[in-house]
């Protein structure tokens, strides 16, 4: 149909989400992309949209199980960044362009590349940005009401704290965005800035950055020691110049330990993650202890 009934758009998205094991679905308007420079803002891509829709998928706690123990780490690479982005996600963002556009209104799928990748070309005209333009996924996840970022420089969610990924959907119709999130999931404990060997992250300097209102505490972080950590951190598959992934770094796997221990996120289980004295290395590749 062309242009259906907008008013139950949202609806089918979600309950289609709900229905196909879609995890996460939040909602934008443009207006929240104001001031953000076209390099980096959805609506360059698609100047007629209205609406992002973010889409993402968890990161099991089991695929983090073998850094943990310091057993195995391929296997996080696959379920827990290539496959999930690759295969899982895209198969889930791109079922949902096909939900919004079964309904009439156009819908732009796109994926998670990291902000630092420099544009590829020239622009096309004068006015326009260079491709590619890369959206900042960070500011869609606190834009669609699903996210803040904690001191630990993570994205977390409600829901699973730092353990999902995102692709996006720009879309001509105007859905009705979701609230920013108001509550704070992250509770500067500070245990990440402790528990890293690197000393990477600082307890005393931060930067405050604010989103759509919202106002977080973000830690300076040594991304370059980051980069080198042997403690789970890797870098980027997409870029060199791009910060690394610190998903299964020992500083975010202990601040998934204090979201679940306690219950600051909704995904909790039977029994805890951590039982057991971490392992950890220092810049030297020498094992060394760390805080509880």
């Amino acid at each position: 149909p062309k242009g259906s009934n907008i008013m139950n758009l949202k609806q089918k998205i979600l309950d289609y989400a709900a229905k196909n094991d879609i995890e996460l679905v939040g909602f934008g308007s443009k207006e929240r992309w104001d001031g953000v420079d076209a390099q980096h803002n959805p609506f360059a891509i698609f100047p007629e949209g209205k609406t992002v829709v973010l889409v993402g998928k968890r990161i099991c706690r089991g695929s983090l199980r073998g850094v943990e123990e310091g057993t195995n780490f391929g296997d996080y690479g696959t379920y827990g960044i290539s496959w999930l982005e690759d295969s899982f996600l895209a198969t889930a963002c791109y079922d949902l362009t096909r939900v919004i556009e079964n309904e009439g209104w156009e819908a732009c799928p796109i994926f998670n590349n990291p902000t630092e990748i420099e544009p590829q070309g020239v622009a096309v005209a004068e006015g326009r940005p260079a491709p590619n333009v890369y959206p900042d996924f960070r500011y869609a996840a606190i834009a669609c009401g699903l996210a803040e970022i904690s001191y630990n420089d993570m994205v977390f969610t409600k829901k699973y704290g730092s353990r999902q990924r995102f692709q996006m959907i720009i879309t001509d119709a105007e859905i009705e965005p979701d609230p920013i999130l108001t509550e704070s999931i992250c509770d500067m404990c500070g245990k990440c800035a402790d528990v890293c060997p690197l000393n990477a992250i600082s307890k005393t300097e931060y930067e405050t950055l604010t989103v759509c209102g919202k106002e977080m505490k973000i830690a300076k972080i040594n991304y370059a020691a980051c980069k080198s950590c042997p403690n789970g951190a890797r870098g980027n598959r997409l870029s060199a110049a791009a910060r690394p992934d610190r998903i299964a770094a020992l500083c975010n796997r202990t601040c998934m330990c204090h979201l679940e221990e306690n219950e600051l996120i909704e995904n909790v289980f039977e029994n805890k993650f951590r039982t057991r004295k971490t392992w950890a290395k220092d810049g030297s590749g020498r094992n060394v202890e760390v805080k509880d």
